[in-house]
Formats: structure tokens, C-alpha cells, sequence
């Protein structure tokens, strides 16, 4: 299968120095090609060059982009999109002044969701979260990590898990899945934190194993969730079962989260709305992505991660969604990139690189996504004609995505 695309005003994302990840001012440079035209074949990149250098080059189809532009598929590192219902009790909640920790301490966040799931057949869920996954195939999204942590039982995880597996075997983005049983302590655990955590340690990681369900681990160490001892331990079982961790860190508070994920090798810390010096220094020549969520602060109305700070220490940052029903119900990364720039003052080359190359970093895989390069799965989408690279950010409502390819085929639904 050989695709042409010609007319493309701007190829944005081109990456030819082989690097899987950006960090610093690099996070600020980003390859482009004008008046171009891309050949993808057998669902990777296979060419691209100038219009006035276009041959005549056989293919199976041909795509006009008109003068739009062409970007590589965001690269969604942080999601939650396996979920029963929907939270809006909550949101109203929040707006009559109650905090995320209280609504958790009244029974309400996660258990609420880990109730609703119990009461959920795999196949509903199934059904529900391939609604969120066209949704996002739509809005520009390549490739995904989905988590578990919803279940907080060994057979609750599991169908979480077996979930998301049904969706890698059904969509053509690339997605990978992350057992999260270390989300929260589980209402019949109550006041026996240790032994929940014996429960993920004993039971639930050699399950997940065995069927060969997750690529990472992951555990919520903050404030009121897990302590850096529990966290710890979690990762380090889960390492000798061949899973890599991806940590909830800082969120609520200078957790030591960070610096116990640098410690287990994680390829990534997600969420760091409380970062200080320290966390920036144990990050720094490390292998471990910052990953930042800026929907989740704006729908909490929370401080916004240091990405600035971050960036100008040296380091590299990803762009996550965070979608999931109580925090940031939105898998939109267009929005995740002009929060970034409105917010947290990153330019949008920065955010298009931390939403794309760094995202597929943080989930193992930019090696094959999240930039132009040849030979790379070619997941991109195409613009209506714009101005320039920024109005994409600054004009944050505007339906600017005309057209989505993933593995070199135009979606033209899942």
C-alpha cells in the first residue's frame, strides 16, 4: 500500500538526527518542510521532499492537503479511558467548594469509579472505552497507554486489563497498557494499607503477569494514597516480573515520588504539580520522563506543573491528557498543547515535540512514533490551510484537523 500526499503547505516534526527524545532548548526546535509532498508505503514513511521535486511516483492513493499542514500523531502517555459512567456529581461537587481530597475521603473519586466498574460487564466497558478511542483517533491522538486501577481487586484488574487488550487487538493506533491496582486501597481494605499492598505484591502483579497484560506498572505515591516505602516495594516486585513503572508522583503534594521513580528506573513521573529544586536536580541526566498534565490542573483548579522551569534546567517534558472521568475528562491533546503554552509557558514547538516525540518516549516507543522520520509508522493528520504552526495552539477551539492517518491509511472510522 503506497500513499501520496501532496500539496502540504508545512511537514512539521520531521526528525532526521535519530534522537528518541528532546530535552532543554532543543524541546524549542522543530524540523519543517514547506511545500511538500510525503509518500508513505506499507504504513510507514517511506519519503518526502519539496513539490518542485515530486517525479512521478506510482500509488495506491493520492491526497490532495490542499495547503494544509502535516503533523505527526500526538502520543498520548497518560491515560485512564477504561471507565464505567461518567463523574459529573463530583464536578458539581467541586464547584460547591470541595476539595479532590475530600470528595475522595467521602467515598467519592476513584472507589466511586471502582464501584461502578464492579457493576460493569467487560463487554459494556469494552463498548464505553471504544467510544473515547474513536474520539481521540479523531482529535489527532497515534498512539495511547491506557491504565487500570479502577478494578483494586485481582479479578476487577484483570477485566480492566483484558479490556484494554481487546482494544490494542481492534484499532490500528498504537497502545500500550499499564496495571495501575496500586490506584488506591480498596474499600475492603480500609484502614489495612499494608495488606492492600500485599494484595498488589502477592496476588495481583503475578496475575497481570501471567497472561501477559501490562507493559508497565504503575502506583500513586502522594499525599494520602501510597507512601514512597509502599512504592517502592510495588515497583520492585513488578520489575522482577519484567514491568517497567510509570508513576503517579507530586500531584498533591512533595511526595518523594519523583525521586523513588528515578531511583526504580521509571520511564516516566506524570503529573509534578508540586516540583521544587530537588525534584528538578534528581531528574536531570536521568532516563526517567517528566510527564506533565495540564488539563487535569485546569479541570481541578490546581497550580500547573514547572514546565518552564523545567526546560530551561535542561530537561525534557511529555504531554499527557490524563482522560479519565473525575480529573480531566478530556482526551483532547490539541487543548493539552495550548494549556501547556497558555498556561505553563511553553512555546509550541515545545508542546508539539513534548505531545509527540517526548509523549512516544514515555511510553517506549519512539523508536516508531511520534516524529516524520523515515521508516517510522506513519501516523499523522493534516490541517485545514493556517497562517502558521502557532495559530494551532492559539486558536485552541477552532476544528483545525481536516484528515487522520494511522499506519499510512486515512481513518475513516474504528
Amino acid at each position: 500500500m503506497r500513499l501520496l500526499v501532496k500539496n502540504i503547505a508545512r511537514i512539521v516534526g520531521i526528525e532526521s538526527t535519530g534522537r528518541l527524545r528532546c530535552c532543554g532548548a532543543d524541546m524549542n526546535k522543530l524540523g519543517t518542510l514547506d511545500d511538500a509532498w510525503l509518500l508513505a508505503e506499507d504504513g510507514r514513511f517511506a519519503a518526502f521532499g519539496r513539490m518542485d521535486s515530486l517525479g512521478d511516483i506510482a500509488a495506491d492513493e493520492v491526497v490532495d492537503a490542499a495547503g494544509g499542514m502535516l503533523f505527526p500523531s500526538f502520543c498520548d502517555s497518560h491515560t485512564h479511558l477504561v471507565y464505567a459512567g461518567s463523574r459529573e456529581r463530583e464536578f458539581l461537587d467541586k464547584i460547591n467548594g470541595l476539595s479532590y481530597e475530600e470528595i475522595a475521603r467521602r467515598g467519592g473519586g476513584i472507589l466511586n469509579s471502582a464501584d461502578r466498574l464492579h457493576e460493569t460487564s467487560e463487554d459494556e466497558l469494552y463498548a464505553q472505552a471504544m467510544e473515547r478511542v474513536r474520539e481521540i483517533a479523531a482529535m489527532g491522538t497515534g498512539c495511547v497507554e491506557i491504565k487500570s486501577g479502577y478494578g483494586l481487586s485481582t479479578g476487577d484488574e484483570l477485566k480492566m486489563l483484558r479490556v484494554i487488550r481487546r482494544i490494542r487487538e481492534s484499532v490500528p493506533l498504537e497502545v500500550r497498557a499499564t496495571f495501575l491496582g496500586a490506584h488506591a486501597v480498596a474499600r475492603a481494605y480500609r484502614g489495612r494499607q499494608g495488606e492492600y499492598v500485599d494484595l498488589v505484591c502477592n496476588e495481583m502483579l503475578p496475575a497481570v503477569a501471567a497472561e501477559g497484560l501490562a507493559d508497565f506498572v504503575d502506583v500513586f505515591c502522594d499525599e494520602g494514597f501510597f507512601t514512597v516505602e509502599e512504592t517502592a516495594r510495588i515497583l520492585k516486585a513488578a520489575r522482577k516480573l519484567g514491568l517497567r513503572a510509570k508513576i503517579h508522583a507530586n500531584e498533591l503534594a512533595v511526595s518523594g515520588g519523583v525521586q523513588v521513580g528515578v531511583a526504580c528506573d521509571a520511564l516516566s513521573v506524570d503529573h509534578l504539580e508540586r516540583m521544587g529544586r530537588e525534584e528538578i536536580e534528581a531528574l536531570r541526566g536521568a532516563a526517567t520522563m517528566p510527564t506533565l498534565l495540564p488539563g487535569a490542573a485546569f479541570f481541578l483548579g490546581m497550580s500547573y506543573p514547572p514546565a518552564r522551569a523545567m526546560i530551561d534546567a535542561g530537561l525534557g517534558v511529555a504531554l499527557a491528557s490524563d482522560y479519565n472521568p473525575g480529573s480531566s475528562p478530556s482526551g483532547n491533546m490539541r487543548m493539552v498543547c495550548s494549556l501547556a503554552s497558555i498556561r505553563m509557558k511553553m512555546t509550541p514547538a515545545e508542546a508539539i515535540n513534548a505531545a509527540t516525540l517526548n509523549g512516544a518516549y514515555a511510553m517506549g516507543l519512539s523508536r516508531d512514533y511520534g516524529s516524520v522520520t523515515l521508516g517510522k509508522v506513519a501516523n499523522f493528520f493534516i490541517t485545514k490551510p493556517m497562517p502558521s504552526i502557532e495559530f494551532f495552539s492559539y486558536a485552541y477551539q477552532t476544528p483545525l484537523i481536516r484528515q487522520v492517518f494511522l499506519r499510512g491509511r486515512k481513518m475513516c472510522g474504528l
